[in-house]
């Protein structure tokens, strides 16, 4: 989510020769343009979107990975429900982004408003229906990363079925 030019889809994509597909979503046309002119593998496709409306089918993929996208997404929590959807049960969320123990660092840019914690990050990942937040430190004190799981259990239009219709 946030693929920019693809370079880290490309990176992953020779890292997992199994993988059978990588996706990569921007907002921005151009960005879309630059990645799939640089794209060296078939397995690679790029599409224009956002996190709040992936245009893709329920349990498409095993995992997310979002780097320093997430504070441009118009509304995080409706995102993170939406990659909730459209991963696997059990598949897994990689959040990384500027986050900070502390609000008042947070407070000096123009996004305010944003999940710029890691405790506001962890609560929409789990009001997402994510299970297992972990935090990982990444680079300097204020870039880290969450990853989390997508429950086992079935959804239809990103809604939770019922315990008693689960496959």
């Amino acid at each position: 989510m946030g693929c920019g030019t693809g370079y880290l889809l490309g990176t992953l994509a020779d890292r997992y020769p199994d993988a059978q597909q990588l996706c990569g979503i921007d907002a921005a046309p151009q960005m879309i343009t630059t990645a799939s002119a640089f794209a060296r593998d078939d397995r690679l496709n790029f599409t224009v979107g956002v996190a709040e409306g992936i245009g893709y089918p329920d349990g498409t993929f095993d995992l997310i990975v979002s780097t320093t996208s997430f504070d441009h997404w118009a509304d995080q929590q409706a995102g993170l429900v939406e990659c909730a959807r459209v991963l696997r049960p059990g598949g897994r969320l990689v959040l990384v982004d500027q986050f900070s123990r502390w609000l008042l660092p947070t407070l000096v840019t123009s996004r305010q408003g944003k999940a710029r914690t890691k405790g506001r990050a962890t609560n929409l990942v789990l009001r997402a229906g994510f299970r297992s937040p972990r935090w990982h430190r990444m680079y300097a004190t204020i870039i880290n990363g969450v990853t989390a799981t997508n429950p086992a259990q079935s959804r239809v239009n990103g809604r939770k079925l019922p315990s008693s219709t689960w496959r």
